[in-house]
C-alpha cells in the first residue's frame, strides 16, 4: 500500500492468520455472530475501565465475493475501535475473551475466502492542524448536509421492512506476532458490506476477513441471552431518528452517556460522533445536528489535507487523543464538503507493541462508497457501481 493510499498495489503475505474460533456446535455462520456480540461486549467493557483504544435504491445487484483464501490475515472485530486493543486487555476482559483467537492455516473458521492479504504498514504525510475557523467550517458542512438531505440517502425515511445498507472500503493496521517476531502490517484494502434493519433487530455482514463469501447473520440475541437494547455506541436507524437535534442537548446527552468511558469525555465524545458519522445513515436533521456538536468540543482542529480508503483527498476535522499520540480525522470532499470518510493516524509518539506504531503510521481507513435504503439484506444498490 503506497503512502497516501491514492493508488493500490498487491499486498504481500504474510505467515500466520489469527482467526476466530470456531464454534462447532452452532450452525454455520453462527459461531461469527457470536463472536461479534463478544467484541461488542468486550469493546464497552474495556471503554468503560478507560481502557479503549484510543432513496430506494434500484434494481438490486449480486453482492461480490469475498477475496480469495490467503495466509497471513488480520481478524478485525465487527467494531472498528476495538482492533488496537492490546493482547493484556482480553486478559482483563475474563472469560469472555478466552480461547477468542487460534492459529489456523489456510482459511478462516466460517469458511473459505475469509482471511485477508497484508502488507507494508500504511502510511502518509501528516497534514498540519490548525485550530482556527474549525466551528465556522463545521457550520458549513451541516448547512451543506442539512441541503443535500432532499436527494441524498439521508433524507429518505426508512420503512420497518426495509434495510439501511452501508459499503465502505475499509483496512487496518495491526501488530502481527509470529513467534517471538513482531512486524507491523496493514490489511489489504476491501470492501465491507452491511444490512440493518431500523429496529437494528435484524441484518447481515459481507467482510472478508470477518466473514466467509456470503456472510453472516447480524440477528440474534446477545452473549447473555437478551435482545440488543440500541445505544449510543451501537445505535438503530430508529434509535438515531429519536436523538435530539439541537445541538446543545445532543452534546449533553453523548457526554452524560459516554461518561468514564474512553481516554477522556472530550475524545470520546469526538469518536461517538464520528462513529455514528461514519457507520450509520443518521437521519438528516440529526447529521447536521452532529457537526454542530462536535464544534462545540474542544481541541477539535482542521487538517489541511487528508486521504480516505478510496485515495479521494480533502480537508478534514480532527482532534488529536494525546494519550495515544493518535489523530482522528474527518475527511471531507473540499468543493461539496459532502463526508467522504475517516481515518486515525499516529501523529506523536509511538504505541502499540514494542513502539511499532510510529508518526505516519495509518491505524485505520476507511471511505464511506454508499449509503442506500434497500428492500432485502444482501441487496447492493446500482449506485453502489
Amino acid at each position: 500500500m503506497n503512502a497516501d493510499l491514492s493508488r493500490s498495489h498487491p499486498a504481500g503475505r504474510g505467515d500466520d492468520p489469527l482467526l476466530p474460533l470456531a464454534e462447532r456446535e452452532l450452525p454455520a455462520g453462527r459461531h461469527q455472530f457470536h463472536k461479534e456480540r463478544l467484541m461488542a461486549q468486550i469493546r464497552q467493557d474495556l471503554r468503560a475501565d478507560g481502557a479503549g483504544e484510543h432513496g430506494t435504491a434500484a434494481a438490486p445487484a449480486t453482492a461480490p465475493a469475498a477475496a480469495a483464501p490467503a495466509t497471513g490475515s488480520a481478524r478485525r472485530p465487527f467494531l472498528r475501535r476495538a482492533v488496537l486493543v492490546p493482547a493484556s486487555a482480553f486478559v482483563l476482559a475474563g472469560v469472555l475473551a478466552a480461547g477468542f483467537l487460534v492459529h489456523v492455516e489456510g482459511g478462516g473458521a466460517d469458511g473459505p475466502g475469509s482471511t485477508i492479504a497484508t502488507g507494508p504498514a500504511m502510511t502518509t504525510a501528516i497534514g498540519a492542524a490548525n485550530a482556527q475557523g474549525t466551528p465556522q467550517l463545521l457550520d458549513r458542512i451541516s448547512l451543506a448536509a442539512a441541503s443535500a438531505s432532499t436527494s441524498a440517502a439521508a433524507g429518505t425515511r426508512v420503512r420497518p421492512d426495509q434495510f439501511v445498507y452501508i459499503g465502505s472500503r475499509t483496512a487496518t493496521t495491526y501488530v502481527r506476532t509470529v513467534g517471538e517476531k513482531s512486524t507491523l502490517v496493514s490489511e489489504e484494502l476491501h470492501m465491507r458490506h452491511q444490512w440493518n434493519s431500523p429496529d437494528g433487530l435484524k441484518g447481515w455482514l459481507i467482510e472478508p476477513g470477518n466473514t466467509g463469501p456470503e456472510g453472516i447473520t447480524l440477528e440474534g440475541k446477545d452473549e447473555r441471552g437478551r435482545t440488543p437494547t440500541p445505544h449510543l455506541n451501537a445505535p438503530s436507524y430508529d434509535y438515531l431518528a429519536g436523538l435530539p437535534t439541537d445541538p446543545d442537548a445532543l452534546l449533553r446527552k453523548i457526554y452524560e452517556e459516554t461518561r468514564g468511558k474512553g481516554r477522556g469525555p472530550d475524545q470520546e465524545a469526538f469518536t461517538t460522533i464520528g462513529d455514528l458519522l461514519r457507520a450509520s445513515l443518521p437521519p438528516a436533521e440529526l447529521t447536521a445536528a452532529l457537526y454542530r456538536a462536535a464544534a462545540r468540543i474542544p481541541g477539535v482542529v482542521t487538517v489541511d489535507d487528508a486521504v480516505d480508503a478510496a485515495g479521494r483527498h480533502g480537508l478534514a476535522v480532527a482532534r488529536l487523543d494525546e494519550t495515544s499520540g493518535q489523530r482522528e480525522e474527518w475527511i471531507f470532499d473540499r468543493g461539496t464538503l459532502a463526508y467522504l470518510g475517516e481515518r486515525t493516524v499516529q501523529v506523536q509518539g509511538v504505541s502499540g507493541e514494542g513502539g511499532l506504531i510510529k508518526p505516519g503510521t495509518v491505524v485505520s481507513t476507511t471511505a464511506v462508497m454508499t449509503r442506500a435504503v434497500v428492500d432485502r439484506v444482501k441487496e447492493i444498490p446500482a449506485s453502489a457501481g
